[in-house]
């Protein structure tokens, strides 16, 4: 009897002992699990902060995106304005040299006001004015004299004649000379710097207000160029085409806020950069 206690009481130990053993163990598995969980959890939590950064980002990068499509449409409406401005002073002045008795053409696109034949005709393989010549470069004169200041910067101008835009106005005014094709091309080149010098010149002394016409950097508007035969209006080979491309161009350049206008677009294209690069760069943890 004593020895079936005692064995009862042995496997009741075992039991006990199993039932330990596995709690033991239920608790260990649901420990890791636990562990398991809020290792879960936190892998999640952060790829939601990740995800989170970056659609914060890529809204930082639309809203930014937005600011320099309109930085871009403003950049665009300044050109056109700018060259709008170019056509209305190459109308007042056609329209004023016609009321002179001059007839000139103008190339819109290109900004140019051409003095042909009609106004100044150079003889063959000459650079001078002559008699009617000079005086129709005396009209020229007057007349850039006095429209020239309404699409200037004023910077050395009477104040009443100051224009009313800031953007947009002549920045310069190049003076180019032109040969036909024949004669030394080398010799062309100096003959058709020297129309451009001396028709130049015959402006200045007609009307030597000309010289006080700034532009925004404070340099004389007025500029010199020569081309020789490089650029001809008339590809014909006879005396009329000839005589056509001897010829003085007035050529009009406007200036717009180009290089604030373009750094503003830089800084946000480098904001821009910044950001993409934080959406594919992979977050210290």
């Amino acid at each position: 009897m004593m020895i079936e206690t005692e064995a009862g009481a042995h496997t009741d130990a075992e039991e006990e002992n199993y039932f330990i053993s596995m709690t033991d163990m239920m608790v260990g598995v649901l420990f890791i699990f636990i562990i398991m969980l809020m290792s879960f959890a936190l892998n999640f939590q952060k790829q939601a902060d990740r995800q989170e950064d970056k659609i914060s980002v890529a809204e930082e990068v639309g809203r930014k995106l937005e600011a320099l499509e309109q930085r871009v449409s403003q950049r665009l409406a300044e050109i056109r304005e700018a060259a709008s401005m170019r056509t209305q002073l190459l109308h007042d002045l056609r329209d004023a040299l016609s009321r002179e008795g001059l007839d000139v053409k103008i190339d819109e696109a290109n900004g140019v006001l051409r003095l042909s034949e009609d106004a100044i005709l150079f003889p063959i393989n000459n650079a001078d004015l002559i008699g009617r010549a000079r005086e129709n470069v005396g009209k020229v004169a007057r007349v850039l004299a006095r429209i020239l200041p309404v699409y200037s910067p004023c910077l050395n101008a009477e104040p009443d004649t100051c224009p009313s835009r800031t953007r947009s106005f002549v920045e310069t005014v190049f003076i180019e000379g032109h040969t036909d094709s024949t004669g030394i091309d080398a010799n062309n080149w100096d003959l058709s710097t020297k129309r451009a010098v001396n028709t130049f010149r015959e402006l200045i002394v007609a009307s030597p207000d000309l010289r006080k016409i700034l532009n925004r950097r404070g340099s004389e508007i007025l500029s010199v160029s020569g081309y020789a035969s490089t650029r001809g209006i008339d590809s014909e080979r006879n005396l009329l085409a000839y005589s056509r491309n001897r010829r003085i161009d007035l050529r009009f350049v406007m200036e717009v806020e180009n290089e604030i206008g373009l750094r503003e677009i830089q800084a946000l294209v480098g904001g821009m950069k910044t950001e993409i690069a934080q959406l594919s760069r992979p977050k210290a943890p």
